[in-house]
Protein backbone atom coordinates (compact mmCIF):
# COMPACT_ATOMS: atom_id res chain seq x y z
CA UNK A 1 0.00 0.00 0.00
CA UNK A 2 1.41 3.28 -0.82
CA UNK A 3 1.21 5.96 1.71
CA UNK A 4 1.07 9.69 0.35
CA UNK A 5 1.86 13.13 2.75
CA UNK A 6 0.20 16.17 1.46
CA UNK A 7 2.16 19.04 3.69
CA UNK A 8 0.60 23.07 2.84
CA UNK A 9 2.17 25.26 4.04
CA UNK A 10 -0.54 28.17 4.97
CA UNK A 11 -0.40 31.52 6.91
CA UNK A 12 -0.37 30.89 10.67
CA UNK A 13 -3.16 34.15 10.42
CA UNK A 14 -5.09 31.49 9.19
CA UNK A 15 -4.65 28.10 10.93
CA UNK A 16 -7.16 28.65 13.75
CA UNK A 17 -10.03 29.35 11.22
CA UNK A 18 -8.89 26.59 8.73
CA UNK A 19 -8.68 24.58 11.75
CA UNK A 20 -12.49 24.95 12.42
CA UNK A 21 -13.31 24.41 8.71
CA UNK A 22 -11.69 20.48 9.36
CA UNK A 23 -13.38 20.50 13.14
CA UNK A 24 -16.84 20.96 12.06
CA UNK A 25 -16.60 19.14 8.87
CA UNK A 26 -14.71 15.68 10.27
CA UNK A 27 -11.99 15.85 7.98
CA UNK A 28 -9.81 13.84 10.46
CA UNK A 29 -8.09 13.07 7.35
CA UNK A 30 -6.35 16.48 7.86
CA UNK A 31 -4.42 17.94 10.39
CA UNK A 32 -2.81 21.39 11.75
CA UNK A 33 0.51 21.71 12.67
CA UNK A 34 1.97 25.11 13.91
CA UNK A 35 5.40 26.11 14.90
CA UNK A 36 5.31 29.38 17.08
CA UNK A 37 8.96 29.47 17.44
CA UNK A 38 9.34 29.98 13.53
CA UNK A 39 6.00 31.78 12.96
CA UNK A 40 4.82 29.13 10.45
CA UNK A 41 2.21 26.66 10.25
CA UNK A 42 0.76 23.87 7.61
CA UNK A 43 -1.96 21.31 7.20
CA UNK A 44 -1.10 17.80 6.66
CA UNK A 45 -2.81 14.78 5.55
CA UNK A 46 -1.77 11.21 4.86
CA UNK A 47 -3.57 9.47 2.14
CA UNK A 48 -3.98 5.72 0.48
CA UNK A 49 -2.28 6.86 -2.70
CA UNK A 50 -2.24 9.69 -5.38
CA UNK A 51 -5.44 9.43 -6.70
CA UNK A 52 -7.34 9.54 -2.75
CA UNK A 53 -4.46 12.37 -1.72
CA UNK A 54 -5.17 14.81 -5.12
CA UNK A 55 -9.11 14.02 -4.35
CA UNK A 56 -9.00 15.01 -0.50
CA UNK A 57 -6.96 17.91 -1.06
CA UNK A 58 -9.32 19.40 -4.20
CA UNK A 59 -12.19 18.88 -1.89
CA UNK A 60 -10.68 20.85 0.76
CA UNK A 61 -9.24 23.56 -1.47
CA UNK A 62 -13.14 24.33 -2.39
CA UNK A 63 -14.45 24.25 1.24
CA UNK A 64 -11.59 26.91 1.27
CA UNK A 65 -11.15 29.82 -0.69
CA UNK A 66 -7.97 30.71 1.08
CA UNK A 67 -6.08 27.88 0.27
CA UNK A 68 -6.12 28.16 -3.74
CA UNK A 69 -2.89 30.24 -3.81
CA UNK A 70 -1.52 27.33 -1.48
CA UNK A 71 1.03 25.12 -2.99
CA UNK A 72 0.94 21.35 -1.79
CA UNK A 73 4.45 19.27 -1.10
CA UNK A 74 3.51 15.75 -1.56
CA UNK A 75 6.24 12.46 -0.59
CA UNK A 76 5.71 8.88 -0.22
CA UNK A 77 6.10 7.42 3.04
CA UNK A 78 7.54 4.52 4.30
CA UNK A 79 6.28 1.73 6.86
CA UNK A 80 8.83 3.08 9.51
CA UNK A 81 7.21 6.76 8.47
CA UNK A 82 3.64 6.27 9.01
CA UNK A 83 4.34 3.84 11.85
CA UNK A 84 6.23 6.37 13.73
CA UNK A 85 4.27 8.95 12.58
CA UNK A 86 0.74 8.08 14.24
CA UNK A 87 2.36 6.31 17.30
CA UNK A 88 3.86 9.52 18.27
CA UNK A 89 0.44 11.16 18.82
CA UNK A 90 -1.22 7.97 19.93
CA UNK A 91 -0.80 7.63 24.09
CA UNK A 92 -2.68 5.55 26.70
CA UNK A 93 -5.27 7.02 28.54
CA UNK A 94 -8.10 6.02 31.04
CA UNK A 95 -11.40 7.22 32.28
CA UNK A 96 -12.43 5.13 35.77
CA UNK A 97 -11.32 1.72 35.62
CA UNK A 98 -11.47 1.41 31.84
CA UNK A 99 -7.90 2.23 29.53
CA UNK A 100 -7.51 2.72 26.06
CA UNK A 101 -3.46 1.57 25.24
CA UNK A 102 -2.20 1.72 22.19
CA UNK A 103 -0.91 -2.50 20.93
CA UNK A 104 2.61 -1.94 21.04
CA UNK A 105 2.64 -0.91 24.63
CA UNK A 106 0.68 -4.27 25.43
CA UNK A 107 4.34 -6.04 26.91
CA UNK A 108 5.15 -3.62 29.43
CA UNK A 109 1.38 -2.44 30.63
CA UNK A 110 0.45 -3.11 33.81
CA UNK A 111 -3.11 -2.75 34.29
CA UNK A 112 -4.67 -2.00 37.78
CA UNK A 113 -6.65 -5.08 39.53
CA UNK A 114 -10.05 -4.52 38.95
CA UNK A 115 -9.66 -2.41 35.67
CA UNK A 116 -10.52 -3.33 31.75
CA UNK A 117 -7.86 -2.51 28.85
CA UNK A 118 -8.62 -1.73 25.11
CA UNK A 119 -6.47 -1.90 22.94
CA UNK A 120 -6.23 0.09 19.80
CA UNK A 121 -3.78 -0.12 16.90
CA UNK A 122 -5.35 3.23 14.86
CA UNK A 123 -3.69 2.32 11.62
CA UNK A 124 -5.47 4.50 8.86
CA UNK A 125 -9.23 3.62 9.74
CA UNK A 126 -8.71 3.23 13.76
CA UNK A 127 -9.97 6.13 16.02
CA UNK A 128 -7.47 6.19 19.04
CA UNK A 129 -10.55 7.93 21.08
CA UNK A 130 -8.18 10.64 21.79
CA UNK A 131 -10.54 13.01 20.16
CA UNK A 132 -12.72 15.31 22.20
CA UNK A 133 -15.83 13.63 20.84
CA UNK A 134 -15.21 10.62 21.57
CA UNK A 135 -14.18 11.09 25.28
CA UNK A 136 -17.33 13.09 26.16
CA UNK A 137 -19.52 9.63 25.28
CA UNK A 138 -16.90 7.27 26.88
CA UNK A 139 -16.97 9.29 29.83
CA UNK A 140 -21.05 9.11 29.91
CA UNK A 141 -20.63 5.01 29.26
CA UNK A 142 -18.28 4.69 31.90
CA UNK A 143 -20.27 7.04 34.52
CA UNK A 144 -23.51 4.98 33.22
CA UNK A 145 -22.44 2.00 34.53
CA UNK A 146 -21.26 3.36 37.29
CA UNK A 147 -24.69 4.10 37.99
CA UNK A 148 -26.90 1.92 36.66
CA UNK A 149 -25.22 -1.40 36.15
CA UNK A 150 -24.45 -3.10 33.24
CA UNK A 151 -27.56 -5.09 32.32
CA UNK A 152 -29.20 -2.97 29.81
CA UNK A 153 -28.49 -2.64 25.57
CA UNK A 154 -26.20 -0.70 24.40
CA UNK A 155 -26.66 0.89 21.17
CA UNK A 156 -23.51 2.60 19.40
CA UNK A 157 -25.11 4.50 16.28
CA UNK A 158 -22.91 5.59 13.80
CA UNK A 159 -20.03 2.98 15.38
CA UNK A 160 -16.61 4.00 12.81
CA UNK A 161 -14.19 1.81 14.55
CA UNK A 162 -16.27 0.80 16.94
CA UNK A 163 -14.70 1.74 20.01
CA UNK A 164 -17.76 2.85 22.39
CA UNK A 165 -19.45 -0.20 21.61
CA UNK A 166 -16.02 -2.53 22.38
CA UNK A 167 -15.68 0.12 25.93
CA UNK A 168 -19.12 -1.15 26.59
CA UNK A 169 -18.37 -5.15 26.50
CA UNK A 170 -15.25 -4.25 28.33
CA UNK A 171 -17.06 -2.54 31.04
CA UNK A 172 -18.92 -5.74 31.65
CA UNK A 173 -22.34 -5.35 29.52
CA UNK A 174 -23.42 -8.17 27.57
CA UNK A 175 -25.99 -6.64 25.11
CA UNK A 176 -24.13 -4.63 22.91
CA UNK A 177 -24.03 -3.83 19.15
CA UNK A 178 -22.96 -1.01 16.46
CA UNK A 179 -23.98 -0.30 13.66
CA UNK A 180 -22.33 1.99 10.48
CA UNK A 181 -23.52 2.91 7.29
CA UNK A 182 -20.14 2.33 6.17
CA UNK A 183 -19.17 -0.75 5.52
CA UNK A 184 -15.46 -0.89 6.00
CA UNK A 185 -16.24 0.77 9.10
CA UNK A 186 -18.05 -2.27 10.39
CA UNK A 187 -15.10 -4.27 8.84
CA UNK A 188 -12.69 -2.66 10.87
CA UNK A 189 -14.98 -2.84 14.24
CA UNK A 190 -15.05 -6.61 13.65
CA UNK A 191 -11.08 -6.58 13.15
CA UNK A 192 -10.81 -4.64 16.60
CA UNK A 193 -13.01 -6.58 18.29
CA UNK A 194 -11.01 -9.68 17.45
CA UNK A 195 -7.84 -8.15 18.47
CA UNK A 196 -9.31 -8.08 21.92
CA UNK A 197 -10.81 -11.22 22.24
CA UNK A 198 -14.51 -10.16 21.88
CA UNK A 199 -15.14 -11.74 18.47
CA UNK A 200 -17.33 -13.37 19.61
CA UNK A 201 -19.24 -10.93 21.84
CA UNK A 202 -19.22 -8.31 19.29
CA UNK A 203 -22.39 -7.36 17.18
CA UNK A 204 -21.41 -4.79 14.08
CA UNK A 205 -24.08 -4.53 10.85
CA UNK A 206 -24.27 -1.86 8.12
CA UNK A 207 -27.08 0.52 8.24
CA UNK A 208 -27.94 3.77 9.14
CA UNK A 209 -30.03 6.09 11.34
CA UNK A 210 -33.29 4.57 9.95
CA UNK A 211 -32.62 1.00 9.61
CA UNK A 212 -30.49 0.73 11.94
CA UNK A 213 -32.47 1.67 14.89
CA UNK A 214 -36.28 0.45 12.98
CA UNK A 215 -37.57 -1.82 15.90
CA UNK A 216 -34.85 -1.38 18.46
CA UNK A 217 -34.67 0.14 22.04
CA UNK A 218 -31.85 0.50 24.20
CA UNK A 219 -31.46 1.82 27.90
CA UNK A 220 -28.12 3.31 26.38
CA UNK A 221 -28.08 4.76 23.08
CA UNK A 222 -24.80 6.95 21.70
CA UNK A 223 -24.75 8.43 18.66
CA UNK A 224 -21.83 10.34 18.02
CA UNK A 225 -21.92 12.07 14.46
CA UNK A 226 -22.54 15.56 13.03
CA UNK A 227 -24.33 18.01 14.50
CA UNK A 228 -26.79 18.37 11.62
CA UNK A 229 -27.68 14.83 11.14
CA UNK A 230 -28.83 13.84 14.73
CA UNK A 231 -31.02 16.71 14.15
CA UNK A 232 -32.65 15.25 11.17
CA UNK A 233 -32.86 11.87 12.94
CA UNK A 234 -33.89 13.44 16.46
CA UNK A 235 -37.35 11.19 16.00
CA UNK A 236 -35.11 7.98 15.37
CA UNK A 237 -33.28 8.57 17.94
CA UNK A 238 -35.15 9.54 20.61
CA UNK A 239 -37.82 6.84 19.29
CA UNK A 240 -35.09 4.15 20.34
CA UNK A 241 -34.33 4.87 23.58
CA UNK A 242 -35.92 2.51 26.29
CA UNK A 243 -38.41 3.97 29.07
CA UNK A 244 -35.68 5.09 31.75
CA UNK A 245 -32.62 5.03 29.32
CA UNK A 246 -30.44 7.43 28.04
CA UNK A 247 -29.32 9.86 24.76
CA UNK A 248 -26.31 10.46 24.74
CA UNK A 249 -25.30 12.52 21.51
CA UNK A 250 -21.96 13.61 20.82
CA UNK A 251 -20.19 15.16 17.47
CA UNK A 252 -21.89 19.15 18.56
CA UNK A 253 -19.34 21.95 18.44
CA UNK A 254 -19.78 24.00 21.01
CA UNK A 255 -21.69 27.03 19.15
CA UNK A 256 -24.08 24.54 17.39
CA UNK A 257 -24.98 23.42 21.02
CA UNK A 258 -28.13 25.48 21.45
CA UNK A 259 -29.74 24.36 18.38
CA UNK A 260 -29.34 21.24 19.22
CA UNK A 261 -30.68 20.88 22.54
CA UNK A 262 -33.70 22.87 21.45
CA UNK A 263 -34.33 20.00 18.65
CA UNK A 264 -34.21 17.54 20.98
CA UNK A 265 -36.09 18.92 24.13
CA UNK A 266 -39.25 20.18 21.74
CA UNK A 267 -39.14 16.25 20.35
CA UNK A 268 -38.87 14.80 24.37
CA UNK A 269 -39.69 17.99 26.39
CA UNK A 270 -40.37 15.65 29.54
CA UNK A 271 -36.70 14.21 29.47
CA UNK A 272 -33.93 15.47 31.66
CA UNK A 273 -31.26 17.23 29.80
CA UNK A 274 -27.52 17.63 30.63
CA UNK A 275 -24.46 18.83 28.69
CA UNK A 276 -20.66 19.10 28.84
CA UNK A 277 -17.76 20.80 26.68
CA UNK A 278 -14.44 19.95 26.17
CA UNK A 279 -12.52 22.13 23.83
CA UNK A 280 -14.24 22.92 20.77
CA UNK A 281 -16.98 20.16 21.04
CA UNK A 282 -19.87 19.67 23.58
CA UNK A 283 -22.54 16.30 23.98
CA UNK A 284 -26.12 16.47 25.14
CA UNK A 285 -27.46 13.64 27.22
CA UNK A 286 -31.24 12.98 27.49
CA UNK A 287 -32.90 10.90 30.13
CA UNK A 288 -36.38 9.68 28.97
CA UNK A 289 -38.44 10.22 32.21
CA UNK A 290 -42.10 8.97 31.18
Amino acid sequence: MSLIEIKVPVPPAMAEALNDVLLEAELTCWNIVEDVLVGEAWIVGIFTGDAAAQAAWMDLRGRWPGLEDCRPVSRNLSDSDWRDSYKAHFKAWQFGRLHWVPIWEKDGFALPSGDEVLWLDPGLAFGTGNHETTRLCVERLVAWAEKHGTQGRVIDAGCGSGILALSALKLGFTRVEGFDNDEEAVHVSLENAAMNGLANRAVFRVGDLVSGLQGRQAELLMANILADVLIKFAPDLTGAVAPGGQLVLSGILAAELPKVRECFTTIAPRWECDSKTMGDWSDLVLNRRD
